[in-house]
């Protein structure tokens, strides 16, 4: 039986957009443009996706970001307050737009996105120090995403490794200021490209086979790496350790957009309910597989109860 709810608060630091979502028969090469007949708007960004997966899991969420102090702002906030996220930690910044993410979605359930930063890219560190501050005391685990500043990033990862608060770091863009802040991680979940990009980075060599490389990855960084591939499931690599693979469940996949962001969620709100790094993984991997058989990025986040039910573990 899986404990639904976490003794401790998931806090996530991260990027809020909106989300404009065009589904068209492929996506564009470069130069082309593709028509689609229907343009639909969601609730987006990795931070704010995140915590709504996290919330829907059955924990307690904070959520540390920026939105502009326009109507899709106040939109956003509203949506995620109806969630359940605690949204008291999010400014409005009355100099920027809203973050906007520009979505095409293909037949066979593939994206291609762009994302502008808007007020994401005005997240300060200092604004990031002192929202964690009052948060840190209750939180269960730390997830953070680099859609926003690079020093915030580095902000977030060091307040939360110093309190000695469990730390997911999603390197979704990977940016250099990973780099800086990489140690603090407890877990890394890159997908296999970024995987690659980081070891790179961190000056280690993207030869030989690739659990070769996820491995040679989780013993620089000091931290567990948890690689999503896609319909092929997550490999979860613990330095010193084989790698496993958590294979994905068969479903009928309508829209992936948000498969990550849920993963991501739910394997935070599990950690901070204290599952075993294992537990944790193939519980939000039950999650993704469920959330990409609905449209939208939040569209087909799943319930606890849901994602209990899909998993055998209820």
């Amino acid at each position: 039986m899986v404990d639904q709810h976490p003794a401790s608060t998931v806090v996530v630091v991260g990027a809020l957009n909106v989300d404009a979502v065009v589904r068209a028969p492929r996506l564009p090469a470069p130069g082309e443009t593709v028509v689609g007949p229907h343009v639909t708007w969601h609730g987006g960004g990795k931070g704010a996706n995140a915590a709504v997966a996290a919330a829907r899991a059955g924990a307690r969420t904070q959520l540390i970001g920026a939105v502009g102090a326009d109507d899709q702002g106040r939109s956003t906030l509203r949506e995620l307050a109806a969630e359940g996220v605690d949204i008291g930690g999010v400014a409005s910044l009355d100099d920027s737009a809203t973050g906007v993410a520009l979505i095409v979605v293909d037949a066979q359930a593939e994206n291609q996105i762009a994302v502008g930063l808007g007020a994401n890219a005005d997240l300060t560190p200092e604004y990031v120090a002192r929202a964690l501050e009052g948060r840190l005391h209750a939180a269960g685990c730390v997830l953070v995403s680099t859609e926003i500043t690079p020093g915030a990033v580095i902000a977030a990862v060091d307040a939360a490794s110093r309190a000695g608060v469990p730390v997911i770091l999603n390197p979704a863009p990977v940016i250099a200021a990973v780099a800086r802040c990489i140690s603090g991680a407890t877990v890394i979940t890159p997908n296999e490209s970024e995987a690659d990009l980081l070891l790179e980075l961190i000056g280690g060599s993207t030869g030989g086979r690739r659990e070769e490389r996820w491995s040679e990855l989780a013993e620089r960084a000091a931290a567990s790496v948890v690689v999503t591939l896609g319909s092929e499931g997550v490999a979860v690599v613990q330095p010193g350790e084989p790698v496993v693979v958590v294979p994905a469940r068969s479903v009928s996949a309508v829209d992936t957009t948000g498969a990550g962001d849920t993963f991501n969620g739910v394997l935070a709100a599990r950690v901070a309910a204290g599952d075993d790094l294992r537990e944790a993984v193939a519980f939000a991997v039950a999650a993704a597989s469920l959330s990409v058989t609905r449209a939208g990025a939040r569209g087909g986040m799943p319930t606890f109860d849901a994602i209990a039910a899909f998993s055998g573990r209820g």
